[in-house]
């Protein structure tokens, strides 16, 4: 199916979406399977991925780093876009297959990683992206403090969010704003203001 903001793009993505986490919590967890977050066309990633078609400068010619790939949304937006380059970066190895799978739907080259990047720095990226990871304050706060030192090194920071609890009140610099249709499953309300931001150094 294409979601809502970005058409161009096609996903495998979950039909039945109650269920798919129901098993997981419920079945899935035992085995230390992650929630399957790969499945969705999440709200920050579908405003991001937006972004880059309608701004391509931003990335053709470069290399990209898409962080927290998920279902590789944002890092297929990337390559359509023209990047020179583009990694997803997802540690969950059932993400990194529906990446896989999802840039051969669209036909476009995508690399993926289940490295755990942060807290590192390649000289090569030149443009790093994350959609939609502030939902958890652990992991928003370890990765809003490496973006930020990505940026201090002169990188571009591009940060896809819809208003979750533990987005950084500071340091971010608005590009564009999406409002993007979403389910009652995975969301509680029917529509989100999903906002593209620059990280900027603190």
């Amino acid at each position: 199916m294409t979601p809502p903001v970005v058409p161009e793009i096609r996903l495998h993505l979950a039909t039945e979406i109650t269920p798919i986490w129901r098993a997981t919590e419920e079945t899935l967890a035992r085995s230390a399977v992650p929630p399957p977050f790969w499945a969705f066309a999440w709200a920050g990633g579908q405003a991001l991925a937006r972004y880059l078609l309608d701004h391509p400068q931003e990335v053709a010619g470069r290399v990209v780093l898409d962080f927290g790939s998920g279902s590789g949304l944002v890092a297929i937006a990337a390559a359509k876009a023209g990047t020179a380059h583009v990694l997803a970066a997802e540690t969950d190895h059932f993400a990194a297959a529906a990446i896989a799978a999802n840039a051969a739907l669209n036909e476009v080259s995508v690399t993926v990683t289940t490295v755990d990047l942060i807290d590192t720095a390649d000289l090569c990226w030149e443009v790093v992206t994350a959609g939609d990871i502030c939902y958890e304050q652990p992991m928003a706060d370890r990765v809003t403090a490496w973006l930020r030192l990505l940026a201090k090194g002169g990188k571009l920071v591009l940060l896809g969010d819809p208003g979750r609890a533990y987005l950084p009140v500071d340091g971010l610099q608005e590009r564009s704003r999406y409002l993007v249709a979403t389910s009652r499953d995975l969301e509680d309300c029917e529509t989100r203001e999903a906002v593209v931001w620059q990280v900027r150094p603190r």
